[in-house]
């Protein structure tokens, strides 16, 4: 861990990007394809942009929903809300009118951040727009927001909730800690900086006052361009993104230099443990680090290369402030070996990590809370997940629910009935199957076209597939894990899913 001290008294978020700015100056904080912000313009631009939301009707405790591709905007308008007292609440900036709509609805958020087209329901403005609205950058009064972010899940209903953290819009040096970020770290993000893992990793670096390096989004030879280019000595990876880094040619990854690399994570996602050896490989077992856990907070494990040598395909020890254990169908705790449920909970020292608007969690007498994962743990306490969620699938590190894209399947007129699979890909992880039993004459190109105002790109299936059998039973039901498995041995022996 690198050596962070945590402060007798905890700050604003807004506070300390102020000292930031006091201390670093015109030095560069974040830039994204060449364009910058210094600590000073970054703190001043927000100061601005924040009177021009509250111009707009946003004040201190409102959820404002961020919409911003990768960039040094997204940064500012996090800032921005943290700085009055709001709380951020990241979405995709590619989803579907109807998708955000929903967001929206629920996070009750007086504007929408972005440059998206879709018809929110609320007004959307941009950053360009909000600076426009004030020319005053001096400081605003100090104000602490009641959570420091609430990202969304679509949920296993297919239903959109809000995870809201349970820490509020303070500066704990303990978070960029936790990540082995140091104040003189340069931080490269290729993830979306509206999933957790990125948005929890890029801010507690700024925090300390490391420099960020984002990407507009995640290409292969690029990211190792930026490594070098930077020296980049802190990465965030998800599978999918090291698979096709791996991918390149030899040659194109000699090119080159690496070396700058002290800490690389990965998570969301399965690793194939072949992935993870090449990269342990490559880059050291000192370097190589992998989180397991839930946007919840609950518990989580951490696992270094090291480790994971030794204990292969394990995703590592429950981390201090956390609980795990393996629960079978029957509601009792299971011994080591044996596979079931994977509950968590937070250790009785520390305060909620989270709360949902629009869900409730699965739980177990005594606090115990699932994400609907499978594992189990070994004598040492090592945990080994069977399969990341049963229903759930996972395609590029983000989790794609079936009952979301059944839902918007099934409003097509001529659909009677849909079942959504994953399966294995070599290069997403998996890949989104649709099973449809339809009314009448229905084409592949048909749900494609209905499905292209509903969905985001990643949600949307690769492959339909014409059934005239019932899907579900009479109370609704449907064996996703049968029919996943029965396609997947049918295509084993050469036929098509």
């Amino acid at each position: 861990m690198s050596d962070v001290q945590q402060p007798e008294e905890l700050i604003s978020i807004g506070a300390a990007l102020a000292r930031e700015a006091a201390l670093q100056g015109r030095a560069v904080a974040v830039e994204c394809e060449g364009e910058t912000r210094s600590w000073e313009d970054l703190h001043r631009r927000t100061n601005r942009i924040a009177r021009g939301l509250a111009a707009k009707g946003a004040g201190e405790g409102d959820f404002l929903t961020i919409a911003l591709p990768n960039g040094v905007e997204f940064v500012e308008a996090c800032y921005a809300a943290w700085k009055l007292g709001a709380v951020p609440q990241p979405v995709s900036y590619r989803l579907p009118a109807g998708e955000l709509r929903a967001i929206v609805e629920l996070a009750n958020s007086p504007v929408v951040i972005g440059d998206v087209t879709a018809d929110a329901g609320r007004p959307i403005v941009s950053i360009s727009e909000l600076l426009a609205a004030s020319s005053d950058d001096s400081d605003l009064p100090d104000r602490i927001a009641p959570a420091w972010k609430a990202p969304t899940s679509g949920g296993s209903t297919g239903r959109p909730k809000l995870i809201v953290a349970g820490q509020p819009g303070v500066a704990s040096p303990l978070m960029a800690q936790f990540w082995q970020i140091a104040p003189d770290d340069i931080v490269l993000m290729p993830g979306p900086l509206y999933h957790n893992g990125p948005f929890v990793t890029v801010f507690p670096a700024l925090q300390i006052g490391a420099r960020v390096i984002l990407m507009p989004k995640f290409d292969a030879e690029a990211t190792l361009r930026e490594i070098a280019r930077h020296r980049a000595t802190w990465i965030y990876l998800v599978p999918t993104m090291m698979n096709r880094i791996w991918r390149l040619p030899e040659e194109v990854r000699a090119r080159y230099d690496v070396s700058s690399l002290r800490t690389v994570w990965h998570l969301a996602a399965p690793c194939p443990a072949w992935l993870k050896e090449e990269w342990i490989k490559w880059l050291g077992s000192d370097v190589v680090m992998e989180l397991y856990g839930g946007t919840e907070g609950q518990a989580r494990t951490i696992i270094t290369g090291t480790e994971w040598l030794t204990h292969r395909g394990s995703v590592g020890k429950v981390y201090p402030g956390g609980e795990m254990k393996a629960v079978g169908p029957d509601g009792n705790d299971l011994p080591p070996g044996e596979t079931g449920e994977i509950y968590m909970r937070r250790a009785a020292d520390v305060a909620p990590t989270y709360r949902y608007v629009g869900a409730e969690a699965r739980t177990l007498p005594g606090g115990w809370e699932s994400l609907g994962d499978i594992g189990w743990f070994d004598e040492e306490g090592y945990v080994y997940l069977a399969d990341r969620r049963t229903d759930m699938i996972l395609v590029g590190g983000a989790n794609v629910y079936p009952a979301e894209i059944e839902s918007a399947i099934d409003e097509h007129p001529l659909v009677q009935s849909s079942c959504v699979i994953g399966f294995p890909d070599e290069d997403l992880g998996n890949r989104i199957h649709a099973i449809v039993q339809a009314r009448a004459e229905v084409s592949a190109d048909d749900l494609a076209a209905h499905l292209a105002d509903r969905l985001v790109t990643y949600k949307r299936p690769r492959s339909f597939e014409f059934v005239n059998e019932p899907l579900r039973d009479d109370a609704g039901k449907v064996r996703r894990s049968a029919l996943r498995a029965e396609r997947i041995e049918k295509a084993k022996t050469g036929g098509k899913p």
